[in-house]
């Protein structure tokens, strides 16, 4: 079985991730942003590097899939594949970030390869407001991500709701995170997992 977290930048897909991992005993995939060899360029200069980061996540996206076809344990994915296609590549798009050319060249990449993986079976989308991201981006101080702007932030934010009002490819769980905090409130985190539950019996 297949679990994924969506969710803008700063959402808290990775501590949700972790915490989820930990509690049903999954296997975690994360997103690779340590060892991205673009992030620090894309940010200082997006419209020279938006194409090759994109790229770069894809790849990444699609090796971890892949593995996740192979193995029989149950895996928990922050971020996924469709993310990267209909919501962070069209925003470089639509902002004269990523030229026509290469955008066309990434979706028809991005086609063949969603042809060949299947989707979760459960999406788990945590949506959080501008100023929650705000917060929750500066709080974890990563250096490159100083430079993003709140208006970058709100076109993914109108993207991912527009991605997620016409999700159908399984079990679809919701959860805003603007007044509860699951990394240090237990009550919160149980309500998740909770809510999690009733998705799996049904998935099951």
């Amino acid at each position: 079985m297949q679990v994924s977290v969506a969710g803008n930048i700063g959402a808290g897909k990775t501590s949700l991730t972790e915490l989820l991992s930990k509690h049903y005993k999954w296997q975690a995939h994360f997103e690779d942003v340590i060892d991205n060899p673009y992030l620090d360029d894309f940010y200082n200069h997006m419209e020279r590097w938006s194409f090759n980061l994109q790229i770069y996540f894809l790849k990444s996206r699609f090796s971890q899939i892949s593995q996740i076809k192979n193995s029989k344990k149950t895996i928990i994915q922050d971020r996924t594949i469709y993310e990267d296609a209909f919501i962070f590549a069209p925003n470089l798009h639509s902002m004269g970030l990523m030229n026509q050319r290469d955008f066309m060249n990434y979706l028809s990449l991005f086609e063949l390869m969603e042809s060949m993986v299947s989707p979760p079976d459960l999406l788990i989308y945590i949506r959080s407001s501008i100023p929650n991201l705000v917060s929750k981006i500066h709080k974890r101080g990563r250096e490159y991500e100083n430079s993003i702007s709140i208006e970058y932030l709100s076109r993914l934010n109108e993207r991912y709701e527009a991605w997620i009002s016409t999700y159908d490819k399984g079990e679809l769980l919701i959860i805003d995170v603007d007044d509860i905090d699951f990394v240090d409130n237990k009550e919160d985190l149980n309500k998740i997992i909770q809510a999690i539950d009733e998705k799996l019996l049904k998935i099951t």
